[in-house]
C-alpha cells in the first residue's frame, strides 16, 4: 500500500463519502473507488460498509484506523521535519480541548501562536474528557486539554488549577452566609453533566456521596448552568467553567477545598514534530507568564 492509499481512506473516512473525498484529494471518483478497493483486496477484508446514508468503517476498519493515522502522522512529522530544516516555519498542529477552556483560553492562545508562527495551521476539536483522550489516543489529534483525572495512559504538563464551587439560582439562600456546606448539598437536587463531560464534579459527588436526584445528562456547561438560572436545581463546576458566564446565577464556594488540575495533555513526546513541539512550549510558557503576574 502507498501513501496515497493512507490518504485516501483517511479522506472517506473524514467525509463519508466517495464523492465527497475525491473532491477533498482533487481526484476522480472512480479513483477513490479503485484506490479503496486495491486495499480492501490486498488485506484481505472489507474496510467500509456502503450505504444510502453515506459510507462508513467496518469493525476491520476500525481497527485499522489507529495505524493509517499514525502513518500519516509520521509522514507530517517528516515533512515538517525537512521544512525546519530549510528554515521554514510550516506544519500542521491538532488540539483537543474540552469546552470550558476552548472559550476561556483557545482564542488568546490561538492569535498569539499565530502571531508567531503564521505558517502553522491549527486545527481545533471540541469535545469531553473521553473525547479528548480517545483523539489523543487514536492519533487524531496531536496535543490536548485535559482533566488530570481523565489521564489515563497519556503524559502531560499540569498548566492550571480551579476550586470545584457550587452554582445556584438567584433565589437560593445558602444555610450559612457566604458558603455551601457538603450536608447542605445533600438535601438538593442537581443539573449533573453526563460522564465524561464533567469527570471531576462526578468524583467530588462519588466523593462525598452525592447523589442529586435529578434527571438531567447535560453534555455542555452553559446548558447547565441556564438550567440552574431557570431553577431546575444546583450545580457543582470548576471555577473556570463559570469565569464569564452570561446567565444570572450565583456561585458560593463549598466548606470543603476541593480542586481540579489541568493538564497539557500529549500521547509521546519524544515523537513531536517541529510545529507541535513549538505549540507545546508556546502554551506552557503563557501558563508559566500568567502565574507570575498574579503572584
Amino acid at each position: 500500500m502507498t501513501l496515497l492509499s493512507y490518504q485516501v481512506f483517511m479522506a472517506v473516512v473524514d467525509q463519508q463519502s466517495f464523492q465527497k473525498a475525491a473532491h477533498a484529494l482533487k481526484l476522480t471518483p472512480s479513483a477513490i473507488s479503485h484506490a479503496v478497493s486495491a486495499m480492501e483486496s490486498e488485506l484481505g477484508s472489507t474496510l467500509f460498509v456502503r450505504s444510502r446514508q453515506g459510507v462508513y468503517l467496518t469493525s476491520y476498519g476500525r481497527e485499522l484506523f489507529p495505524y493509517i493515522k499514525n502513518v500519516l502522522n509520521s509522514d507530517e512529522y517528516l515533512q515538517q521535519a525537512v521544512a525546519q530544516f530549510n528554515g521554514m516555519q510550516k506544519g500542521l498542529v491538532r488540539f483537543g480541548t474540552f469546552n470550558s477552556a476552548c472559550v476561556e483560553w483557545m482564542p488568546s492562545l490561538l492569535k498569539g501562536f499565530e502571531q508567531q508562527y503564521p505558517e502553522v495551521r491549527l486545527d481545533i476539536y471540541q469535545g469531553t474528557y473521553d473525547d479528548v483522550y480517545q483523539w489523543l489516543k487514536d492519533g487524531v489529534v496531536d496535543l490536548g486539554f485535559l482533566s488530570a483525572s481523565s489521564m489515563g495512559d497519556m503524559e502531560g504538563t499540569p498548566v492550571y488549577e480551579d476550586r470545584i464551587v457550587c452554582v445556584t439560582p438567584k433565589d437560593f439562600r445558602p444555610e450559612h452566609p457566604g458558603y455551601v456546606t457538603v450536608e447542605e448539598l445533600r438535601r438538593q437536587r442537581f443539573v449533573i453533566q453526563r460522564e465524561g463531560c464533567d469527570a471531576d464534579v462526578n468524583h467530588f459527588m462519588e466523593k462525598y456521596h452525592l447523589s442529586g436526584g435529578g434527571g438531567s445528562r447535560i453534555v455542555d456547561d452553559m446548558s447547565a448552568i441556564a438550567l440552574v438560572m431557570g431553577g431546575y436545581g444546583v450545580c457543582l463546576a470548576p471555577e473556570l467553567v463559570i469565569k464569564n458566564i452570561p446567565f444570572p446565577v450565583d456561585v458560593y464556594p463549598l466548606d470543603v477545598e476541593e480542586k481540579r488540575t489541568i493538564m497539557l495533555a500529549r500521547m509521546r513526546s519524544d515523537v513531536f514534530a517541529p510545529a507541535v513541539r513549538r505549540m507545546y512550549d508556546y502554551i506552557i510558557e503563557c501558563f508559566q507568564n500568567e502565574r507570575k503576574e498574579t503572584e
